[in-house]
């Protein structure tokens, strides 16, 4: 019988992800990542979400209620150094990252996977909505979950082919009502659960507050600049700004103004208009590759550079090495350093690289 372990949150997902796979007739180990730093635990109770206490609760009682073993395990180191710090560094250098993205990568995918091999499973799962499959190829591709209202592949771009190799997504099958339906079927003391929201080590959303306490510093104030340097007002330090902003910038210019840069060498927020916020072209690096080993010539394909952004049709190319550059058909707004660039083959991820 094969062994898996379950990546348990205390939500729904992971817990419905876990009785699938009993159901399949999988030997599953629950587990929980205890990832939070050491904050004040009631405060962390209160806010909830993958990193809260609460999480362990919930989940040691669908364990329970499922007859499976459940541990939790101690991943902090790995979750301050490739998570928080990663964040951190990140905003100071006047990017704008996506730590799930890390998070995925590097936590729940290589440090749970590899203590999992450790104590002998065959495979890790989770509650993400997105499949797994091996492709005509002999490759592993994450494709897009049954429900595009939950679709969950965009955060799952950079993960390896070893990876993939043992990953199992059984929620990937069905939409959110239904896993929630089947939760309250077999009686899951946590099928009514909310879904967790924003970034859970930042429960408040205060993400200066967050950097500068991490940081250990204060972030000065700079100027507003216009593209050719002309000095608009001031801000208050760049951690607080991010491309495409338009709210919360105190700037009355008579026209809507738009974060364009953020240059973190002079200290300076750049400030246009919503047509000085389009662009066509949008280069990448740190790329993962994923339904195909390279890219050795242009292709069109389907892209996204945020986890909320509907997609749109480009060119891909490879321009360097480790650097891709996609000619968008239209153009698109609020291109921002740091967040992720996903490329799609149909259904399947193609690859993707951090945007430059």
């Amino acid at each position: 019988m094969n062994k898996v372990v379950v990546g348990m949150s205390g939500g729904v997902d992971s817990s419905v992800a876990a009785y699938l796979l009993k159901e399949q007739g999988y030997d599953v180990i629950g587990v929980t990542m205890q990832i939070w730093q050491d904050e004040d635990s009631c405060q962390i109770e209160e806010n909830g979400g993958c990193c809260g206490l609460s999480a362990v609760e919930d989940a040691r009682r669908v364990a329970a209620s499922l007859g499976i073993p459940y541990y939790v395990m101690n991943f902090k180191r790995e979750f301050k150094e490739k998570v928080i710090d990663y964040f951190t560094d990140e905003y100071l250098n006047g990017h704008t990252p996506n730590p799930c993205i890390a998070c995925n990568r590097y936590v729940k995918w290589e440090a749970l996977l590899n203590r999992s091999v450790a104590i002998g499973a065959d495979y890790i799962a989770t509650g993400h909505y997105a499949r797994v499959e091996q492709l005509p190829n002999g490759r592993y591709a994450v494709r897009k979950s049954v429900t595009a209202a939950k679709d969950q592949t965009y955060a799952l771009y950079n993960l390896t082919q070893e990876q993939l190799k043992r990953t199992l997504m059984p929620v990937g099958a069905y939409a959110k009502d239904e896993v929630r339906a089947m939760a309250e079927k077999i009686g899951l003391p946590v099928a009514d659960k909310p879904d967790s929201q924003d970034i859970c080590f930042v429960p408040d959303g205060d993400y200066a507050s967050f950097i500068r306490e991490t940081a250990g510093r204060e972030i000065p104030e700079g100027n507003f600049v216009t593209p050719d340097g002309r000095i608009l007002g001031r801000h208050k330090g760049i951690i607080h700004y991010t491309v495409g902003q338009r709210k919360g910038l105190g700037l009355a210019l008579g026209y809507p103004a738009f974060v364009l840069e953020i240059r973190p060498e002079t200290n300076e927020v750049v400030i246009g208009t919503y047509e000085e916020s389009l662009t066509t072209v949008v280069r990448a690096n740190r790329l993962n590759f994923m339904s195909v080993e390279d890219l050795p010539e242009p292709r069109r394909v389907f892209a996204k550079i945020r986890y909320n952004h509907r997609g749109a049709w480009c060119t891909v190319e490879k321009s360097g090495a480790d650097e891709i550059v996609c000619h968008f058909e239209e153009p698109q707004r609020a291109v921002t350093p740091g967040q992720a660039l996903v490329l799609y083959d149909g259904d399947y991820v193609l690859g993707g690289g951090t945007i430059i």
